[in-house]
């Protein structure tokens, strides 16, 4: 009986432990991947409000994030590419954005549909930890241009 309890004792914390890291992988892995279809869906409507005819063109906006700026103590960052949609070449394009936790392995990605007129600026990165991180958009000459900065 004695061998039965110090296999046990032996083989529940490991057991907890292991346990304990899938939740935690689990739970970053949805909450980066939430992060990531909220920021999407930003982007995404931005878009859109701009895109539309009856707005003129020098119109410039900014929208500030409602996202948390860690995640399980973490920060993380993102960056996106524009590229032509696979399914309809000559009218949309996709917006490909990968979220990181930063010092982690933990990445997550959420892609959005925009139109033809979509510009994105590849050299802006969104960090979570800056408080005034936002979501940017200018309509010049019938194109949406999109990008993180700060305000």
């Amino acid at each position: 009986m004695i061998p039965i309890l110090i296999a046990q004792i032996i083989l529940f914390p490991i057991l907890a432990s292991t346990l304990m890291n899938v939740w935690v992988t689990s739970r970053n892995t949805l909450v980066l991947q939430d992060a990531a279809s909220n920021l999407g869906s930003t982007l995404q409507q931005t878009y859109f409000a701009l895109d539309h005819p009856t707005i003129p063109n020098g119109t410039e906006t900014s929208n500030q994030l409602g996202l948390p700026p860690f995640i399980d103590g973490y920060s993380y960052t993102a960056n996106a590419t524009l590229q032509q949609s696979v399914q309809s070449p000559n009218s949309s394009q996709v917006l490909d954005i990968t979220f990181r936790l930063v010092s982690t392995t933990f990445e997550a990605t959420s892609s959005v549909v925009l139109g033809p007129d979509a510009q994105w600026n590849p050299t802006t990165v969104f960090e979570s930890n800056s408080t005034n991180t936002c979501v940017c958009a200018e309509k010049l000459n019938g194109t949406v241009e999109l990008w993180f900065g700060d305000q």
